[in-house]
């Protein structure tokens, strides 16, 4: 079906299950691409970030210069987006010494400040109402801190509180399946929904990264991160060519 004028104004995709599906998928990537760099290549999370922040700033731009939606411009920057989000996480946690608890509790505020600067800059913060350079540059912003806060919830259930990756895994599961069922049959904002989603799906895949490619001895598989990183791209590939994203609808 032709893309509508109304529709072609918005740059992100409509929210469907197939969103969800490849959202999940990414954010696994971020964690077992961001380890790949940080830690396979011992090459720190300082560097890693420096490096990840500057391929995220660029796909971001990339994704702002388009004239309308594109599938690959958007999972392109959402994967920059995981991984400058799991390397920035894992700097804060473990180098600056303040623990999963207060790097939790640092990024939940610098994500709340995110999404209140943009609701007071322009008014609304909910998907159908990216359709401006302004208002785009704070979805990614918002979206980068989602996911940096994301990384950091999944190390602290699964590492601090000793439950394991596939025990944290089942929590979030869990807690995404109570978000599914709140917008069924609820009338709570969908625009909360839609934000606490996707915060929850960061630690998800962080956790189901995690296990496949930390140490038997850990509760991983010990899989290649560079395997697992080839594989999970290939899914997202595939995935979109099954699924083709839509962009949203333009909010009036």
């Amino acid at each position: 079906m032709p893309m509508t004028t109304q529709q072609a104004l918005v740059k992100v995709p409509a929210v469907t299950l197939g969103f969800w599906l490849i959202k999940v998928l990414a954010t696994t990537l971020g964690e077992t691409g961001g380890d790949a760099v940080s830690m396979s290549m011992n090459l720190g999370y300082l560097v890693s970030s420096a490096i990840f922040l500057m391929v995220f700033v660029a796909a971001v731009y990339w994704q702002i210069r388009a004239a309308e939606f594109q599938a690959t411009r958007y999972w392109i920057a959402i994967i920059a987006s995981t991984t400058v989000g799991t390397t920035i996480a894992d700097f804060c946690t473990r180098s600056l010494g303040i623990g999963y608890a207060g790097g939790s509790a640092l990024l939940l505020t610098l994500l709340a400040v995110s999404i209140l600067a943009w609701y007071f800059t322009l008014g609304r913060v909910d998907v159908g109402s990216v359709n401006t350079p302004s208002a785009e540059t704070f979805y990614w912003v918002t979206i980068m801190m989602s996911q940096t806060l994301g990384t950091a919830l999944g190390d602290w259930v699964a590492d601090t509180e000793g439950l394991g990756y596939l025990a944290a895994a089942e929590i979030f599961g869990g807690l995404m399946l109570l978000l599914l069922a709140l917008y069924k049959f609820t009338a709570v904002s969908r625009t909360l929904l839609f934000w606490a989603a996707f915060v929850l799906t960061r630690p998800l895949g962080a956790v189901v990264g995690d296990w496949l490619d930390k140490p038997i001895a850990n509760g991983g598989l010990d899989l290649s991160r560079y395997g697992a990183s080839i594989t999970l791209i290939s899914a997202i590939v595939v995935l979109l060519v099954l699924l083709p994203q839509r962009a949203a609808v333009r909010a009036h």
